[in-house]
């Protein structure tokens, strides 16, 4: 049964693999039952360099309007310099987080079989508008053989609090109520000071929830070592991005890594994209990976209250993988789609 709704979603399908991924992705949401009305929107490396923008203001007043944001990758191909670098991740990608409001990153990971970790299931939430991705910083003689440069990382209360709390109210609502604070208090003594206090105080309001602290280094061996003794960890911005590649990898690739940019306050649109790049190596060839792009509009159906949707996609991947474990060829992009669409 079709599920009729005025819910209204921007799709970004970018550069590469990004266009032939968020296909797939759309596909399956049909055939999941839910119809939404969807606007494409060129932008990315292409688009900048066929017209020299990059976001420009009327889009992303346009943006605002729109109930989510689907996307599926941006960037230029490697070594390409016709892309000044950086400019499509601050101009494009973080400026969508922070106009957006996108403070919370969340990234599931779900072992699938034949991985490192076939068996982990763990929540990674990742502080997304502020650390040193805020870009607080600058040069002094640029060029010269006395220059300087500087990268500061911006952590306020409000920012860092907001995030922990999204986070104890996830880890409270799974079974193990864990929740982990990844940092590196002994060396970060400022920043890593403020996220300890307080995660200490949010703490006090949720009893039921268990809470940890690893440093970073440590978590990146356990994340190895010893992967189901995390629920949920929460982190900040650049420890969050280290942290899900290298989650990714241990649960069974990146291709399967899913996230989403939430603005849980819903003042506006929430962002969903799987964490794999543009891969233009690959793209046109039909081998591009589906499955983190249906996961990232599984995670957008659920936010967009299509919780049984959802639900249904993410248990139609699950049984694909038992008979595809990871690591194992599959047929094409489209055929991956259509072996979903057929088990949901």
């Amino acid at each position: 049964m079709s599920t009729r709704t005025s819910q209204r979603v921007a799709v970004i399908g970018g550069d590469g693999i990004g266009p032939e991924v968020t296909a797939e992705a759309l596909k399956v949401v049909a055939a999941a039952g839910v119809q939404l009305e969807t606007t494409d929107f060129e932008l990315g490396a292409a688009h900048y360099l066929a017209s020299g923008d990059v976001l420009p203001d009327a889009t992303l007043e346009e943006l605002r309007g729109f109930d989510a944001i689907l996307l599926g990758a941006v960037g230029p191909p490697v070594g390409s310099t016709e892309v000044p670098n950086g400019l499509l991740e601050r101009g494009l990608l973080l400026r969508l987080r922070f106009e957006l409001d996108l403070y919370v990153n969340l990234r599931p990971f779900t072992g699938t079989p034949g991985a490192p970790a076939p068996d982990c299931d763990f929540v990674v939430i990742r502080e997304n508008t502020e650390g040193t991705y805020a870009g607080e910083g600058g040069f002094l003689r640029k060029g010269t053989p006395y220059e300087v440069a500087t990268q500061g990382s911006v952590n306020t209360r409000m920012g860092v609090e907001r995030c922990l709390r999204f986070a104890f109210e996830l880890a409270a609502g799974r079974p193990r109520q864990q929740l982990t604070l990844v940092h590196k208090t002994n060396v970060l003594t400022f920043a890593g000071d403020l996220w300890q206090r307080a995660a200490k105080d949010v703490a006090a309001e949720y009893p039921g929830v268990r809470l940890d602290y690893n440093h970073v280094d440590a978590a990146c061996i356990y994340l190895v070592e010893q992967p189901g003794r995390y629920d949920v960890i929460v982190t900040d911005n650049l420890f969050g991005d280290i942290l899900t590649d290298l989650a990714g990898a241990i649960a069974g690739g990146i291709g399967f890594a899913a996230s989403a940019n939430l603005n849980p306050a819903r003042t506006g649109p929430s962002l969903f994209e799987p964490v794999h790049g543009a891969a233009h190596d690959i793209a046109g060839t039909g081998t591009a990976n589906p499955l983190a792009a249906i996961r990232s509009a599984a995670l957008m159906l659920d936010h967009l209250g299509h919780a049984e949707a959802a639900e249904r996609v993410f248990k139609a991947i699950s049984i694909y993988l038992a008979e595809h474990p990871a690591g194992e060829p599959f047929p094409s992009t489209v055929a991956v789609g259509d072996a979903i669409v057929e088990r949901l």
